[in-house]
């Protein structure tokens, strides 16, 4: 009876000693887990510390700490590739201007000389060749722009009303140049998001601007009470086919005489830093961009 008791005594022994360790494990593993999300979150080159004595919780921060100085490094060379891969761009693009540019003058130059019906051909075609050269050196150089954008991110309460009418604005007169007078639904109550007021007037400019380009037509934006954000407008290029790959970085959709480029893939990535989405769909012979920020 007596062995049975001490046996009895140990084993409770053991289990609270037991009870205790996991405890204090459990204790250390969310002391770890917390510190890791906060280090994480703000960019620092702190390291994970823990209060135990035990080897394997030892073991697992000295892990997650070998992999956190690993992720920095990573992170280390991406910036510094994306500011050298912005660098080589925008010097490309500065390049490739200065000859576009001499070409051009030129052009004009030959214009106002006598021709051929074949030489007024091919200086057509030589003149659209270059004006397509021009919109994509500078869609180029607009792309280098948002290498890394991220940091630069400073959100504020905006009023997306006063924004909206304001980039409308500033583009109404080349949209009325290309016959296209937009009509323009905005809502009296007025919108409040948290956003990057630079950045979103930057994807307002981007679909303006695209539209003035590549609109066959009619076009339509409107702000409403939920804060939806929507362009829309004729666009003989497209088909809903092309449109679901609209904003993929690389995609073009060209014809003899156009070719879109980096405008919306630009646009898209500028709304997702902002931690809103865009959506775009064909009805009708019409895109349709959709634009949601978040509160």
């Amino acid at each position: 009876m007596n062995i049975w008791f001490y046996i009895v005594i140990i084993l409770i022994i053991i289990l609270i000693y037991l009870v205790v360790k996991i405890f204090f494990m459990r204790n250390s593993i969310k002391e770890i887990s917390i510190s890791l999300e906060n280090i994480l979150k703000s960019d620092t080159n702190i390291l994970l510390t823990v209060n135990t004595s035990d080897s394997n919780i030892k073991n697992l921060a000295n892990t997650l700490n070998t992999e956190l100085k690993n992720l920095r490094k990573q992170k280390l060379q991406h910036e510094n590739g994306n500011q050298e891969l912005k660098r080589t761009i925008t010097n490309i693009s500065h390049d490739i201007r200065t000859p576009l540019t001499a070409i051009s003058g030129y052009l004009d130059l030959i214009k106002e000389n006598q021709k051929t019906d074949k030489q007024e051909e091919y200086i057509k075609i030589i003149e659209r060749k270059t004006n397509e050269l021009i919109i994509l050196t500078e869609q180029l150089f607009v792309f280098s722009k948002t290498i890394d954008i991220e940091p630069n991110i400073k959100k504020e309460k905006i009023c997306i009303n006063e924004l909206l009418e304001e980039s409308i604005a500033n583009f109404y007169t080349i949209l009325k140049n290309k016959n296209i007078i937009p009509k323009i639904e905005i809502t009296e109550k007025k919108i409040y998001k948290i956003v990057d007021k630079s950045t979103i007037t930057r994807v307002f400019e981007n679909i303006l601007s695209n539209a003035c380009k590549y609109s066959s037509g009619e076009f339509e934006i409107s702000l409403n009470k939920e804060g939806k954000i929507r362009f829309s407008n004729k666009a003989s290029l497209l088909d809903a086919t092309t449109v679901e790959k609209i904003f993929d970085r690389y995609y073009t959709v060209e014809s003899a005489k156009k070719s879109t480029g980096l405008g919306l893939s630009i646009a898209k990535q500028l709304v997702e830093l902002n931690g809103g989405t865009i959506t775009g769909k064909f009805e009708n012979g019409k895109l349709i961009i959709d634009i949601k920020l978040e509160e």
